[in-house]
């Protein structure tokens, strides 16, 4: 059998279904291998957003998603998609070409060292030198890629060796349990909970799991002890839970962060320190636990006195299993907590302004995105404002990136997203500045046909940078910037583009763009000059009240 049809193989056992990116004339063999395949080619307008919709295929799915580059240009076009799926933990498997290895006809022609670039920001990286390595290169790459915590993975494949022939035979993946956590473990933080006073749990990236939700409902449901998440454990639990206390989008100073400022205790499943801190630890205040995949990463603001260290989901259930509700628990403070962010969270959602303002924005969205819907968030000022006001009601419903934070990922996200879930309503969410870095896959999704709509907020600045420098008490330099026609710009890729004119005219013209087929571009301008105001001063203010 030729290498790369061996290659292709190795893949489908490995149950790939699309292959994101961009070939070159060292994928040629891989290339017409992938033709006679079950495995689909998405051909994407640039390597950064196949990477993007890789990862996030990884994400919703656990299984690795694999994208296509050539040598040279092409393969240093992964790297930033690379950190982010290694940041956030989506498991990824990129695929480069490169020149010969055996014989060399071009001396160092677009030959760059990919196998080191890659190394830091990935859990596996290899070179292909023979043909009878493809098997197990291939099934280590996705084993590394999905096991936890995921990740990138990158192999190489030359093209004298894609051309090769072996007789290699595949092999398949093991049978295997994630171990569990030690039964010591479990009773000394079961322990630790019952003395506590104030408990509190907080939900992390790492329980974005399936099975984690269902065990941390009814770990909630059984104790009742209130909860809230980081920026990506959104969803894990409802929001519209009775003891749900918010997000932590911010640094501090939200009326989440008097919350855990009360607690004696915080469960923390989950977390990891790639992700901004939910919190900051001080010595002697409380206790934290950590319960997670593996062992704390150890940090001067996180340094959890209690480790248990296994499958989440199976220590979840089992400190479940060990706890009940205590006496001496107190939740008041919790209550009063939840009721002001409540009253909080209600302000702005009917606000009129025009341009749009970040509330109304995102109550709007939420008011017609159903509740399976997926929000797409590129990474911008309104971040902030959807992690803190957008309810998810389900597990990744709305999809931000809180470890490398990158710029234009979101149109490729969601291009992903609707792939995957092609019954579901799919919004992705872009700043112009954002928009505009992957804004060429437009193409890509009406090549596709399908029914996406992406949301341009329109500030024409690089928005979360102006609001720092103003906070930093810098003049306003160097972040104002000039906009496309964007309307014009959506029609010159076969997309439909619109443009609302009022606050009453955004909430039907998106109900209408999700419920109609096609690729829908919708130009909102945004009015951020309330940032500072209810981000910094009005909510301290009023959450130091409590």
């Amino acid at each position: 059998m030729k290498a790369s049809d061996l290659f292709v193989k190795a893949l489908e056992a490995e149950h790939v279904h699309y292959v994101f990116g961009i070939p070159g004339e060292e994928n040629l063999d891989l290339l017409e291998s992938l033709r006679t395949s079950s495995i689909k080619l998405i051909l994407t307008r640039h390597e950064q957003g196949a990477g993007f919709m890789a990862a996030t295929y990884g994400r919703l799915t656990g299984k690795a998603g694999v994208c296509l580059a050539t040598l040279g240009p092409g393969a240093t076009n992964f790297v930033t998609a690379a950190a982010y799926a290694q940041l956030g933990g989506m498991p990824m498997l990129m695929i480069t070409g490169q020149k010969p290895i055996k014989v060399s006809k071009q001396g160092h022609f677009q030959i760059v060292d990919v196998v080191d670039m890659m190394r830091p920001l990935t859990k596996y990286t290899r070179q292909i030198v023979s043909a009878d390595n493809i098997p197990a290169r291939v099934r280590e790459a996705c084993r590394r890629a999905e096991e936890e915590r995921p990740g990138a993975t990158h192999l190489e494949l030359p093209e004298d060796i894609a051309h090769d022939d072996t007789d290699a035979i595949l092999i398949k993946a093991s049978y295997h349990r994630r171990p569990i956590a030690d039964d010591k473990a479990v009773h000394h933080a079961a322990e630790a909970i019952r003395a506590a006073r104030h408990p509190l749990l907080m939900i992390g990236a790492a329980a974005n799991r399936k099975l984690c939700s269902k065990m941390l409902r009814e770990f909630v449901d059984r104790t009742g002890i209130p909860f809230f998440t980081t920026q990506m454990g959104k969803g894990v639990l409802d929001e519209a839970h009775p003891l749900w206390l918010g997000n932590a989008a911010l640094s501090d100073g939200d009326f989440v962060h008097r919350a855990i400022e009360h607690a004696d205790c915080i469960i923390n499943v989950g977390h990891d320190v790639i992700e901004k801190p939910p919190f900051f630890m001080r010595r002697g205040v409380r206790t934290v636990i950590h319960v997670n995949f593996a062992s704390a990463e150890v940090d001067t603001v996180y340094f959890p006195q209690i480790e248990v260290i296994g499958d989440i989901a199976n220590s979840v259930w089992r400190l479940k299993e060990s706890l009940a509700p205590q006496s001496h628990w107190d939740f008041a403070y919790f209550s009063r907590v939840r009721q002001h962010l409540e009253q909080h969270l209600a302000q702005g959602k009917d606000d009129g302004r025009w341009p749009i303002y970040p509330q109304r924005l995102v109550a709007d969205v939420r008011r017609v995105v159903p509740d399976n819907g997926i929000v797409c968030l590129d990474n911008g000022m309104y971040k902030i404002w959807f992690a803190r006001y957008y309810r998810c009601r389900e597990p990744n419903t709305l999809l931000l990136d809180n470890a490398l934070a990158t710029m234009g990922a979101g149109l490729p996200s969601a291009i992903a997203a609707k792939i995957v879930h092609p019954q579901r309503k799919v919004i992705a969410v872009a700043g112009d500045g954002g928009f505009m870095m992957n804004s060429q896959e437009l193409e890509t999704a009406v090549r596709l046909k399908l029914d996406l709509v992406v949301l341009v907020l329109r500030d024409d600045a690089y928005g979360m940078i102006k609001w720092k420098q103003a906070n930093m008490k810098f003049p306003n330099f160097g972040m104002d910037m000039g906009n496309p026609d964007f309307v014009a710009y959506a029609q010159s890729y076969g997309a439909h583009g619109h443009r609302p004119g009022s606050c009453a005219e955004f909430a039907p013209l998106l109900r209408k763009c999700l419920d109609t087929p096609g690729v829908h571009l919708i130009d909102v301008p945004i009015d951020y000059s309330d940032n500072d105001r209810i981000l910094n001063r009005e909510i301290r203010e009023l959450s130091a009240k409590l």
